[in-house]
């Protein structure tokens, strides 16, 4: 598979989980692929397996956005893919939401991904595909995820209007919803040991599928989505969830 041959790719937070599968599958495909991340040393660490380039940058900072579009421009030049990964999940509970947390999840998650496509634009060829990483948490009413999923309607609806703004210059905007997928992420949310096993245990007896998705999953479609293959595909969102938002009281 070459579908991708000539183009280059951007994915942010792209050290683990979702973003180091698109980033992998992306480059099976023939892109040149660029990632990001806050952490330095993982992101060097990942560059490295993956055999791409690794830049560390926090999309919460306007200025180091800034500073990885002018990075990006003097070695490439230009961007054809710009999958927009990166983000956090803190759960809370409606009646314990601090400013602290509201802040850091709208901060990386919403403002972070807007402002990423914000600067981006000025390097993004014509035709070129933007794909935003939401999540089903978007629609479900999931408890503890007020926050997290207000978040990621947010980004949806912003999707929506970018697409039709963008539209002009022939570049795509479409979202990725996925379900409950096995990623680092939930390892960061603070939860113990047994708490995650319990949450994992409940949440898979809901899925149609029976099984959590693997990054790899999510993958496949992102690659689809950033090809020409899908070429009149823009504004749309896509549950990949294993049936879990169409059929959420499956038991």
């Amino acid at each position: 598979m070459s579908k991708l041959n000539g183009k280059v790719a951007v994915v942010t937070g792209g050290n683990s989980g979702i973003g180091y599968a698109s980033a992998a599958e992306l480059k099976s495909q023939g892109a040149s692929v660029v990632i990001t991340g806050r952490n330095s040393e993982k992101v060097q660490a990942a560059a490295e397996e993956l055999g791409v380039t690794g830049i560390v940058a926090d999309v919460s900072d306007l200025s180091a956005i800034d500073s990885l579009v002018e990075q990006i421009k003097g070695e490439f030049g230009t961007v054809d893919i710009l999958f927009v990964n990166a983000g956090i999940f803190q759960p809370a509970p409606v009646s314990q939401i601090s400013e602290e947390m509201f802040d850091h999840q709208m901060g990386i998650n919403f403002k972070g991904a807007v402002f990423t496509i914000e600067k981006f634009l000025s390097i993004l060829k014509d035709g070129a595909s933007i794909i935003n990483l939401s999540s089903v948490n978007a629609y479900t009413g999931m408890p503890n995820t007020a926050v997290y999923a207000a978040s990621k309607a947010a980004l949806n609806s912003y999707t929506r209007t970018a697409a039709t703004e963008l539209a002009p210059r022939k570049i795509r905007v479409n979202a990725v919803n996925p379900g409950p997928v096995y990623t680092p992420i939930f390892g960061k949310t603070g939860m113990s040991e047994e708490q995650m096993n319990g949450f994992a245990e409940a949440m898979q007896n809901r899925i149609p599928l029976k099984r959590f998705g693997q990054p790899e999953d999510i993958s496949k479609l992102v690659a689809f989505l950033a090809s020409d293959d899908a070429s009149f595909i823009t504004g749309a969102e896509y549950n990949i969830d294993g049936g879990i938002n169409v059929n959420p009281l499956v038991a």
